[in-house]
Order: structure tokens, then C-alpha cells, then sequence
């Protein structure tokens, strides 16, 4: 019988954290990125968060493209934004998270099975956000050790789910660009993808 696995470290938060990145040139700047959390545990409690950067580089774009956070536990939201989303790839060093606006939820949906499609949808006062993966492949579950891991600080068992193709749609209006392909444990997949069964134990 194979030994058991016990992570060590203190669970910081565990849930789902699905996001989108998107580019016009495969060799440009992203262009959107979202991150979408649906967190079970965490030291603020349970809730959902909503990271939608419209303008990524910039600190203070036009109305029509700014950058949002939007949560139904501000808290949990800020902690998020602080401790992990400015230390993930696409985010890191950006401009765009300096001008953050936070806004409440008034509603969340989700539809799709994790099979085929699967889509994310929230609603925040007069601003709607649908978040959407399409030709999704094999599920595969995985562990990244500390120094792999975004932070650097923990370890992070995860269920990943590539897609073939990803939509960030704001108020109808589809977001430009297109994920691009990218590597995680030893699987090709695309910078659009499911994480489920997320936990993040801090070393």
C-alpha cells in the first residue's frame, strides 16, 4: 500500500480558482486577465471574488476599462489580492492592481458541467461579467512544492482543467484576445483554465 500524503504547513485557504488570460498577440502583453475564487476556508471566512483587469498596465484607465474586484467578503477579497493574486504570473508587478476598484456582488452563477463547457457569472450593480471555457480536456490533479508555487511560501494540490478556448464577456461585450498555450506540471494546457479542489498550505 502506498504511503499517505500529509502536506505539511497551515491551510491558509481552500476552494476554486479558475481564471482567464487573454492576448491579441501571442507575443505581446495580456491584455484581461480574470481570476474567479470560490473559497470554502480561509482566515476571513467563506466567499467569492471576482479579479477583472480591463487594463492591466495601467493605474487609472478610462471608466469603460477599469480594473475591478468584485466580492460579496471585501476582506477575503483584499487578503486574496495581496497575498496571492500580485504573486501570480500575469499579475505580478502590473499597474493595473494599484487602482484597483472593489465592488459588491449582488449575485453569482455558474453553468456547464467541467466536461465539455463551463462558465462563470456575476453581477455587480450594473456591471455583468461572464467568464467562460469551451472544449475543455482531462482533468489532472497535481502538487506544487513551495518553491514552484507562485508564492513561494506553499504548497498547493490542485485539480487543473484545460480549455481549448476561453470568453471574458463585460456588460455583452466580448473582451479581445485569445489565451495562449502554456505548461504546468508536465501537461500542456492554455492560460485559460478550471482549478478546483484548490488548497494553499503555507510553509
Amino acid at each position: 500500500m502506498q504511503e499517505t500524503i500529509l502536506f505539511p504547513g497551515k491551510v491558509e485557504w481552500s476552494g476554486e480558482n479558475p481564471g482567464i488570460s487573454l492576448k491579441e498577440d501571442p507575443n505581446g502583453p495580456f491584455t484581461t486577465l480574470a481570476s474567479f475564487f470560490r473559497v470554502v476556508l480561509s482566515p476571513h471566512g467563506a466567499g467569492h471574488a471576482l479579479v477583472l483587469m480591463q487594463s492591466p498596465h495601467e493605474a487609472n484607465p478610462a471608466e469603460g476599462a477599469a480594473n475591478w474586484c468584485l466580492t460579496d467578503n471585501e476582506p477575503l477579497a483584499r487578503w486574496l489580492v495581496a497575498e496571492y493574486v500580485a504573486n501570480f504570473g500575469a499579475f505580478r508587478g502590473i499597474a493595473g492592481l494599484s487602482g484597483l476598484r472593489y465592488r459588491k456582488i449582488d449575485e453569482v452563477q455558474t453553468a456547464g458541467d467541467a466536461r465539455s463547457h463551463y462558465s462563470e457569472s456575476v453581477r455587480a450593480g450594473d456591471l455583468a461579467v461572464s467568464l467562460a471555457w469551451q472544449g475543455l480536456g482531462e482533468p489532472f490533479c497535481f502538487a506544487l512544492a513551495p518553491p514552484q508555487s507562485a508564492t513561494g511560501k506553499h504548497y498547493m494540490p490542485s485539480l487543473f482543467i484545460g480549455c481549448q478556448s476561453a470568453a471574458v464577456t463585460v456588460n455583452g461585450v466580448r473582451r479581445p484576445g485569445a489565451p495562449i498555450p502554456r505548461e504546468i506540471a508536465g501537461q500542456k494546457i492554455s492560460t485559460a483554465m478550471l482549478a478546483f479542489s484548490e488548497t494553499w498550505l503555507r510553509v
